[in-house]
């Protein structure tokens, strides 16, 4: 994988200025998906498996009250288990309006690098099993696709089971 010149978003930004080697993916968005990984998944060919979504979640700790859990999108966030990896009693899911705020991406292409607010991030352990995996590059219909230590190493993340 060759880096490639900024791609116009934050993450791209952030990643080409870590000097970190990604490839961008771009697909057609469809106004009507409302399941953006899954759709990422159809239009680019790739295992939902290896495609990673990305949940801001409301642990209700100091300020922010938010972090970041990156799970494959096959699955959902287990709330439970990602409350304990961050440290917190409870978790919930943050408001969408909450989500687009701190991160600065829209709901749907919500990257877990380059967010405006970073905020403390839990990525799936799953991850591990790929060479490679895709998150959002920060917008719809464009994914970057990197390793899972590199985007562990760019969003400061730690590893944990966080997904059912």
């Amino acid at each position: 994988m060759a880096g490639k010149p900024a791609g116009g978003t934050p993450a791209t930004d952030a990643l080409t200025a870590a000097g970190i080697s990604f490839t961008l993916h771009s697909y057609t968005h469809h106004d009507d998906s409302r399941d953006f990984g899954a759709e990422a998944a159809r239009e680019l060919g790739v295992d939902e498996l290896r495609i990673f979504k990305t949940l801001v979640v409301d642990i209700g700790l100091g300020r922010p009250p938010l972090a970041v859990g990156v799970v494959p999108v096959a699955g959902q966030l287990d709330l439970k288990a990602f409350a304990a990896a961050a440290g917190a009693k409870k978790a919930a899911m943050a408001k969408p309006a909450e989500a687009s705020r701190s991160s600065g991406y829209v709901v749907g292409g919500i990257s877990p690098i380059g967010q405006k607010t970073p905020l403390p991030t839990v990525l799936d352990e799953t991850a591990q099993l790929f060479d490679t995996i895709f998150v959002s590059a920060g917008k719809r219909g464009l994914q970057v696709e990197l390793t899972p230590d590199d985007l562990l190493a760019i969003t400061g993340a730690r590893w944990a089971d966080i997904a059912r």
